[in-house]
């Protein structure tokens, strides 16, 4: 006799076919009830391998797949979704949103995730890593632009951009560090460019964003920015008490204050390092090619970071597809679109000057910060 019941051996049998075969012979040698017996499953299932087995059809599963299907989508839906996912990799809600926006078709998002995961175009996600992640990052910061995290990008990363690419970079001689600033809140993003990676330019970038922010009133008077960014020479080193220096003599100033995230947790920085891919994969590698001089391609990066704050919608946590602009006109709703068009300039050649700050950072002849910086 059988030790296992059929149905236990073929869910965990590999050779279902043979299992199928043997049990028919059985039925033929001794009859249907002694095969259902031995088998330990019912004569209604001996019988139907039985009679395909005289018949001589296969012994694998048929399909169950319904001979009509009058809810599936059409042909010409399943191509254009498909044609969309080659061109631009997004996932099943930006795909909704894209498809709505070029081709006025509106497809629910399950509908895009079939289509995607019955042709193959569905990845497998990772396994995050588990981390820490700051206090201010998530729920518990109600206020947008008081927390936000700040870091550089070196454009000219030849893994991701590839050898062309990056030869087109340097031909042309576009700036290579990308300095970006995000609102962990709202998502709302801030772009600038250098040629060097220096304090200098990480000092200019810093207060030129606290002052955009202070100017259009979002943040209010007596509220701190806290601008969380990693441990690099650009924004202070990994010195405690040259930080300390920058919070007295520059920062305080502008109602802000610079922060570090611990030591080995760059998650922490988590929204503006996925930023740097959201750049790499929507800008430079389609985009920068095109491109001929500086001028356009900083004009390229203030037309992207316009449609990033203003037009593209996000699924990140707390945002359910609203733009980073219409999360921050919920606690700000009076802010104009200008606020997210902050200019993508050039740092290096900006001169500038804080007060009681000495050593080689300062450029010797200005005693004062400009007009435009200065404090109050």
């Amino acid at each position: 006799m059988c030790p296992v019941n059929y149905f236990t051996m073929i869910r965990s049998e590999n050779h279902r076919e043979t299992l199928r075969k043997e049990m028919a012979k059985h039925a033929v040698a001794h009859g249907v009830s002694a095969a259902a017996r031995n088998f330990r499953t019912t004569r209604a299932t001996v019988r139907k391998w039985l009679r395909r087995y005289k018949q001589g059809e296969s012994l694998a599963d048929h399909s169950r797949r319904p001979r009509t299907s009058p809810t599936k989508t059409d042909e010409h839906t399943e191509r254009l979704v498909l044609e969309a996912r080659d061109k631009t990799n997004y996932g099943p809600h930006r795909l909704r949103d894209y498809l709505l926006r070029t081709h006025q078709n509106q497809i629910p998002v399950w509908t895009i995730r079939n289509i995607l995961k019955r042709n193959g175009r569905m990845k497998r996600c990772k396994k995050r890593t588990a981390c820490y992640p700051a206090h201010w990052a998530w729920e518990a910061n109600a206020k947008p632009f008081t927390f936000v995290q700040a870091d550089v990008k070196d454009v000219r990363d030849k893994g991701t951009l590839g050898t062309e690419r990056t030869t087109h970079l340097d031909r042309c001689c576009f700036p290579r560090h990308q300095w970006t600033l995000q609102d962990a809140f709202t998502r709302m993003r801030f772009m600038a460019y250098s040629y060097e990676c220096s304090l200098h330019c990480g000092l200019v970038f810093l207060t030129l964003c606290i002052r955009w922010v202070r100017a259009f009133g979002v943040v209010k008077p007596e509220d701190v920015i806290e601008i969380q960014t990693d441990w690099g020479g650009e924004f202070g080193g990994d010195n405690p008490n040259h930080v300390a220096e920058l919070n007295e003599e520059i920062f305080k100033l502008l109602g802000a204050a610079l922060r570090r995230y611990p030591l080995g947790r760059k998650q922490y920085n988590g929204r503006v390092e996925r930023l740097h891919r959201t750049d790499d994969e929507e800008i430079y590698m389609p985009l920068l090619l095109t491109i001929r001089n500086v001028d356009e391609y900083l004009t390229r990066a203030l037309e992207w970071q316009t449609f990033y704050n203003i037009h593209r919608p996000h699924y990140g946590k707390g945002l359910e597809g609203q733009t980073p602009m219409e999360k921050l006109r919920q606690h700000a709703p009076h802010t104009p679109d200008q606020f997210a068009q902050f200019p993508p300039i050039l740092l290096d050649n900006i001169p500038i000057c804080y007060p009681n700050q000495t050593g080689h950072d300062v450029q010797a002849k200005y005693s004062r910060l400009p007009a435009g910086l200065r404090h109050g």
